[in-house]
């Protein structure tokens, strides 16, 4: 098993593990919910179960993610863990702007508040906590988006229950506008926690450079027999980059010997940019 294959093996572990936990805290909100009348608890518990469903989704879209290459996906299948962070980010922009709206139109309902249950939403608390922290461990040493966006969904369910915990509370002592003030401060961050998604996801998904053009053709200029450069691209595939070009050499020149100076460019090209895909296209000068 190869070292891509290893960690895709290991992102799909941390997503079922992470599942596991948000099921375990559905239960225990339902059950809270259910118990105290407390509409804000019986939201953040369907909040869950959208990211139960999310973990689902996610863990879905790493297995096509991992296939190789094949006649339809000539670059492979990198694209689905990015396009799995973009719709992250999408959801929780919808969630917070639905978070948002509720503490505006709020309509106040008494709810009922004992020591079992606060201990209860406590312990999802820490549950929520713990997973957020040790998600973002497996996304730094395994370089994961789609784990540092599942990472921030949790991190936003942190906040999320604080301020269901801190509003249900204080519903329970008629003081309503604290928990609306609250709930609008965590919409701001979770949208702030989106548009991070965003920047890393939108410029994979609308194919912006890789490599500064510039810099490739300084760097390709320097080797000996090169005329010129033109057609410069470079795409991320998932944590990889592939680039293709054009160089221009003496027409004069042997096959071989233009073919040692493609090998010599695809050589600095990987030692710079740490790159195996790489396409280069030779052309006499004199043809261009």
């Amino acid at each position: 098993m190869n070292n891509a294959s290893q960690r895709d093996k290991q992102v799909r572990r941390v997503i079922l593990i992470e599942g596991s936990a948000n099921l375990l805290v559905l239960i225990f909100k339902t059950i809270v919910g259910v118990s105290t009348g407390s509409l804000a608890i019986l939201a953040d518990a369907i909040h869950s179960l959208t990211d139960l469903s999310n973990n689902i989704v996610a863990w879905m879209v790493m297995h096509f993610a991992s296939l190789p290459p094949d006649r339809e996906h000539p670059y492979g299948h990198r694209k689905f863990e990015t396009l799995a962070v973009f719709i992250l980010a999408s959801i929780l922009v919808v969630f917070a702007f639905e978070l948002a709206l509720n503490s505006i139109r709020k309509e106040e309902t008494e709810v009922a508040s004992s020591g079992i249950e606060l201990i209860i939403m406590l312990g999802v608390l820490v549950i929520n906590i713990l997973i957020t922290s040790w998600q973002h461990m497996w996304a730094k040493r395994l370089d994961s988006d789609i784990l540092r966006a599942d990472a921030s969904h949790t991190f936003a369910d942190v906040l999320i229950t604080s301020v269901v915990i801190v509003g249900w509370q204080l519903s329970a002592m008629g003081y309503a506008w604290i928990d609306r003030l609250c709930a609008l401060g965590v919409s701001i961050v979770v949208v702030y926690l989106a548009y991070n998604l965003f920047r890393r996801a939108v410029p994979i998904l609308l194919d912006e450079y890789a490599v500064d053009p510039q810099e490739l053709n300084s760097l390709i200029k320097n080797v000996n027999g090169v005329k010129n450069v033109y057609r410069i691209r470079s795409r991320w595939i998932g944590k990889a980059c592939a680039i293709d070009l054009t160089i221009s050499v003496d027409p004069a020149l042997t096959t071989e010997e233009s073919h040692h100076i493609a090998d010599e460019i695809e050589s600095l090209i990987q030692e710079r940019f740490d790159t195996s895909d790489i396409s280069i296209h030779v052309e006499p000068e004199k043809n261009l």
